[in-house]
């Protein structure tokens, strides 16, 4: 669970200038205040550019995770990374995430300060001050737990000698991070690797080996076939570990994690961890996707596992950017106030996908309108012959890879299809 103290006291902060595109005239409300207002997006006294999440998208990629994952019989973890949003771990631990997964000490800390219970750290942590923090959360609360990565001998060492000098009073979960071959990101390279680093851990009485885990999306020229075969290798290694006895650190009824799972292959997840035969104790099979909150309109809308598993059902995309024309030079030429410091562009750019008038407030597909470019604060768009766009008119754009939007706004409004705004979602990036 998530504190609620934590929550309402984010319903709590003033409205002011630290914030994108929220109406001048709210300046010293709540957010709390603001959102009980029920203000329309576009009536509302919104600037623009302004983001906002889709309400109902948002509700039905929460449920459409938490069934698939029972149906699968999966725990879940979801990657906060993607929005660092704590009304959105709320509602994924309330829709029966497991806990949150973080990628840095940072982000660890923001979720112990809304009062996260699990956290799962995907990455090795040798940071001596971030270990001495955890270990001082740790000692403050026996309900915390926290696992991370390990994936050598020396990881282990940096962090047997953190935790020591910070007199850590309880083991830190370890599971070996198992690399996704050559050329991959990071993780053990072989089995033999695995076991050394696994040996590291035993012999050392701040940390507690409790799984193996891994990332199945730097499979090297990923396709099903090549990723199932790591997944396997993934399972076979967690039952090489029980059959050595390498878990007898875990109480009888304690699970052994095996964890993988982005936001592409998680249905070859799903199917191998199926496959995990019986261990010594029980197997807590645990995805980590974290982009499906929001999906999007470019990467994952064509990279999701729904495309090749349709009947499981379907994500739908949450974010939409709204900017405005502020300049028409030429009868093919038009610029938004919408750029680099707004938008998501990695991975592709926006999307224009409707075009809200300014004269009548009508809205309608923006049918002959391509995003070309985007400066800092300018988006670039072409139009095709006869296309109806006039200086004033909203442009509301789709966004690809959900991770890189999140970050540029500090508070996003969540917004029913009417354009009437029911919340705000705080970020801490």
């Amino acid at each position: 669970m998530i504190d609620g103290g934590s929550l309402a006291a984010l319903a709590r902060e003033r409205v002011d200038h630290r914030f994108k595109a929220l109406p001048p005239d709210a300046e010293g409300l709540t957010v709390g205040a603001l959102a009980a207002e029920r203000r329309n997006l576009f009536t509302g006294g919104f600037t623009t550019p302004v983001l906002a999440l889709s309400a109902e998208a948002i509700e039905a990629n929460l449920a459409l995770l938490q069934t698939y994952s029972r149906r699968h019989g999966l725990a879940f973890a979801p990657h906060g990374k993607t929005s660092m949003s704590p009304r959105l771990f709320a509602r994924q631990l309330e829709h029966g995430a497991w806990g949150i997964t973080a990628a840095v000490p940072h982000q660890a800390r923001v979720y112990r300060a809304h009062g996260i219970r699990r956290i799962f750290l995907a990455n090795e942590l040798v940071d001596a001050a971030a270990l001495r923090w955890l270990a001082g959360e740790m000692d403050a609360d026996p309900d915390f737990r926290f696992v991370c990565y390990v994936d050598s001998v020396r990881g282990v060492e940096l962090m047997d000698e953190a935790l020591r000098a910070a007199g850590a009073s309880r083991p830190v979960d370890v599971v070996v991070e198992l690399g996704a071959g050559p050329g991959a990101r990071t993780g053990a390279r072989t089995e033999d690797d695995c076991a050394a680093v696994a040996d590291a851990v035993a012999g050392v009485s701040t940390l507690r080996l409790v799984g193996v885990a891994g990332y199945e999306g730097e499979v090297p020229d990923a396709s099903p076939e090549r990723v199932r075969e790591w997944l396997r290798r993934l399972v076979a290694l967690a039952a090489a570990f029980d059959a050595a006895g390498r878990f007898t650190s875990l109480a009888a009824d304690e699970e052994i994690l095996v964890s993988a799972g982005g936001s592409a292959w998680f249905d070859a997840v799903a199917d191998v961890f199926a496959e995990i035969p019986v261990l010594g104790r029980p197997v807590c099979r645990l995805l980590r996707s974290g982009a499906y909150v929001s999906h999007d309109d470019g990467h994952y809308r064509h990279l999701t596992p729904f495309n090749r598993v349709p009947g499981e059902g379907a994500l739908q995309p949450a974010l939409r950017l709204w900017a405005q024309v502020v300049s028409r030079p030429t009868p093919e030429q038009a610029f938004v106030n919408a750029g680099k410091r707004d938008a998501a562009y990695d991975l592709d750019l926006p999307e224009a996908q409707a075009v809200r008038s300014a004269r009548d407030g009508s809205v309608r597909p923006a049918t002959g309108i391509t995003v070309t470019g985007l400066s800092d604060q300018h988006g670039w768009l072409r139009t095709e012959p006869g296309t109806v766009l006039e200086v004033g008119d909203w442009v509301g754009m789709g966004l690809s890879h959900p991770c890189t939007a999140f970050d540029k706004w500090q508070l996003i409004p969540l917004a029913e299809a009417d354009g009437t705004v029911t919340d705000y979602l705080r970020t801490f990036f």
